[in-house]
């Protein structure tokens, strides 16, 4: 597995945490870690994607209900909301990352986690968001 992408699933599993144990990121990321054999290549940038998408979970949690037509954010499943943070945490606020490779590496991670029509879910939303939200460039 790529070093980004096995980032991701880990910034996915503490994101996943956060959100259901409301601690605080360096809690989250020293119960995590210390279990974890990762290198810190891994383990860095599945940090600062885990710190950027919550340091904006606001503007992050209201693009996602702007787009996600008759969904509350507090009805989706987690691991789909989840998935959905961390990838439009990239769209908006990762210059370096391509769109493309943001939103294939969240289908992926709802179709490994998330149930049969989270790739989908995932997907639909994503696409909308990358189509409207960055036609100016990235947020900042």
């Amino acid at each position: 597995m790529r070093k980004r992408t096995q980032a991701r699933e880990c910034a996915l599993q503490i994101l996943y945490q956060a959100d259901l144990r409301k601690e605080t990121a360096e809690k989250l990321f020293l119960d995590y870690w210390r279990d974890s054999e990762v290198g810190s290549e891994v383990s860095d940038f599945a940090s600062s994607l885990v710190l950027g998408t919550l340091k904006n979970i606001e503007k992050i949690d209201d693009t996602i209900t702007g787009y996600a037509s008759n969904w509350k954010l507090s009805r989706m499943a987690v691991i789909d909301r989840n998935v959905l943070r961390l990838a439009t945490y990239e769209l908006l606020f990762c210059d370096d990352i391509p769109q493309k490779v943001s939103i294939n590496e969240a289908v992926d991670l709802a179709k490994k986690f998330g149930d049969m029509e989270s790739g989908k879910f995932v997907n639909g939303i994503l696409d909308k968001i990358s189509k409207e939200e960055t036609k100016s460039g990235k947020a900042s």
